[in-house]
């Protein structure tokens, strides 16, 4: 088995550079650089002063605004510190997100030097969550908060299945080489519950030892998400077969039965 296919931690591409940034026990804050313009963007920047350490790192680049994926306090709850030093846009899904000045909206896409950023409405978790998916040619990321994780999904504290599905399928339509920065280090955790799921699944084995054995495992990718995520292959029979005994259950109902049995497990 070659590790290396799940090792796509790289953060530099060819017109920008992500950087992850470890926040209080599980999560990531990220800073997203343009390489042409020189500016920076913090996403989720729960510890400010972690976000300002690793930019350090980068003294060419002017923090430009802040990309909140949603209101929950573990993501948006240094918005307002952060915009103390640096009173810039604060980018957010709602008026619930801490700091907010620009409430963004479905498709609405926001200029930063040569990428395009694009706002993705991808409700479930909360109602106010914002996927931010980054292009630029050959370049593409998103940055999935609390929606997607590696190998699994946010809990639906405020949505439904349907809500979650209809969020999740927008993820899917990404381009495969799609790299997926995700809000929380839970990748071991959600694999162990993958493998319980589909115990057959290859894929998923491999992708569980490379992940004990590197600890960070951010970026995934959507091709990755696709090959070791249950919850985004729900809508395949032979899983709705695995978590419901139909393979002809709608998917809403086995992604729904799918989030009870992980949050049981």
């Amino acid at each position: 088995m070659i590790l290396s296919r799940f090792n796509q931690t790289r953060s530099y591409f060819s017109s920008m550079i992500i950087k992850p940034v470890q926040c209080l026990k599980d999560n990531y804050s990220y800073i997203l650089l343009d390489q042409k313009s020189k500016q920076a963007a913090a996403v989720d920047p729960v510890e400010p002063d972690n976000v300002l350490k690793a930019l350090k790192a980068y003294p060419d680049y002017k923090l430009s605004m802040i990309l909140t994926t949603h209101h929950h306090q573990d993501h948006a709850g240094g918005n307002s510190k952060l915009l103390k030093q640096f009173p810039v846009t604060c980018y957010g899904g709602s008026d619930k997100v801490d700091g907010i000045s620009h409430i963004i909206k479905d498709n609405e896409t926001i200029p930063f030097g040569d990428l395009r950023i694009k706002a993705l409405s991808t409700t479930g978790h909360t109602m106010d969550h914002i996927c931010y998916y980054i292009e630029h040619e050959q370049d593409h990321a998103v940055f999935t908060g609390d929606c997607l994780f590696s190998s699994g999904c946010g809990r639906f504290f405020e949505g439904t299945p349907v809500d979650m599905w209809k969020a999740l399928s927008k993820l899917l339509q990404l381009p495969d080489d799609t790299k997926v920065y995700f809000g929380h280090e839970y990748t071991i955790s959600n694999l162990k519950f993958a493998q319980h799921v589909e115990q057959d699944n290859q894929d998923i084995k491999d992708k569980l030892k490379w992940a004990q054995e590197v600890g960070c495992t951010t970026p995934s990718s959507i091709a990755n998400e696709k090959l070791t995520n249950p919850f985004m292959r729900v809508n395949l029979p032979e899983v709705a077969k695995l978590i419901t005994n139909n393979e002809s259950a709608s998917v809403t109902d086995v992604l729904g039965k799918l989030r009870k049995m992980k949050d049981n497990f």
